[in-house]
């Protein structure tokens, strides 16, 4: 087995033992003679998987018992939607964060349903930099706040959540989901599309505080409702099967590497070499990104020139790590560290980035 360093924003890296538990179990899971992406969603082989998962959301955040777990498809996209369906009250607009491009489709689709107004737009410095979390304050009476924990294309990370008092605080954490310990009980609801830190696409995983479930308007259709959906625990209809097996599969991973502490941790030791790579390279390598808001998920940096980005990009694949090109909406490149990546990884980077940059600055 020959595997590279895979620094791809998502689908991404997940952790080998997971890969290798279910390579083992995938012709006959259990001794029962088939897959069990095979097996009705209702035995009991699947119900267990379908639990464990659940509870380990549960576990890994420490949540309390007001707080219901879901796997839903459509991934986080379907929640730009759904969000704004399920808990925007009639007459009562919602907050949002402008903090870039996800946060721009949430509220876009927002902007469909209601009234959205901005407590923080980014947009005059390229979304490059945040403020201070604690002087964002909530519009009374908005039906809610939302906002953006992890810019994957813009590698900003808010490193503190506000408090929006009264006003349920919404999140979209996709992209930094279970890598770091959080106050659950500042928030109204989290989603996040799991193909980042938890498990492969095909699902998005939501987390949601058992009042919010009554703003569901009988009106909606049933998928499309958090009320339906909760009370059967995410069984209305079949699941994604596969999805919710390897975030089990993941999940598990992380319970057994110390969870959401250690999590934070590892993170540090990862983005701290690339960081310290970009910032020792004598301007060679420039990240754009305020230093106070930079992302330990998604490192964005800039050469001297778009040729030698691509030279980089092609060296670095030779050399064993992939998916260093930034997104093609923003250029430049991009490493995401996500769980699942080893140290040794970013360590690789470090040291290729040290060499590249004497090679041709």
């Amino acid at each position: 087995m020959n595997r590279i360093h895979n620094f791809s924003a998502g689908p991404c890296t997940l952790p080998v033992e997971a890969l290798a538990e279910a390579r083992d179990e995938f012709m006959d899971y259990q001794g029962k003679g088939m897959s069990l992406i095979e097996m009705s969603h209702r035995s009991p082989e699947y119900d267990a998987v379908h639990h464990e998962a659940m509870d380990l959301v549960k576990r890994l955040y420490g949540l309390p018992n007001n707080y219901k777990v879901m796997f839903l498809g459509g991934g986080a996209t379907l929640q730009f939607a759904m969000v704004p369906m399920n808990l925007m009250l009639p007459g009562r607009g919602c907050d949002l964060a402008l903090t870039g491009a996800w946060a721009k489709k949430a509220k876009a689709d927002a902007a469909k349903i209601g009234e959205v107004n901005l407590v923080f737009d980014g947009s005059d410095d390229g979304f490059m930099s945040l403020p201070d979390a604690a002087t964002l304050k909530a519009t009374a009476g908005a039906s809610y706040f939302h906002m953006t924990s992890n810019e994957t294309i813009g590698g900003v990370q808010w490193p503190d959540f506000p408090d929006t008092g009264e006003v349920p605080l919404v999140c979209d954490m996709s992209s930094d989901f279970v890598s770091r310990r959080v106050p659950v009980e500042k928030f109204g609801l989290i989603y996040a599309g799991a193909q980042k830190n938890a498990g492969p696409a095909g699902a998005a995983i939501v987390i949601i505080r058992d009042d919010l479930l009554e703003r569901s308007p009988d009106t909606l259709p049933a998928y499309l409702s958090y009320k339906v959906h909760a009370p059967k625990d995410s069984m209305y209809n079949t699941p994604p099967v596969f999805p919710v097996y390897m975030i089990m599969k993941t999940l598990q991973w992380l319970e057994r590497q110390g969870g959401l502490e250690a999590a934070e941790k590892l993170a540090d030791q990862r983005s701290g070499l690339v960081y310290g790579a970009i910032e020792n390279s004598g301007g060679f390598y420039r990240c754009p990104v305020d230093p106070g808001c930079r992302s330990k998920m998604n490192v964005v940096f800039r050469l001297p020139s778009e040729d030698l980005e691509k030279r980089f990009v092609a060296e670095a694949l030779a050399a064993g790590m992939s998916g260093l090109k930034g997104h093609r909406s923003v250029g430049g490149c991009r490493a995401s560290l996500y769980n699942a990546m080893p140290v040794e990884g970013a360590q690789a980077l470090a040291e290729f980035m040290g060499e590249f940059a004497g090679r041709n600055g």
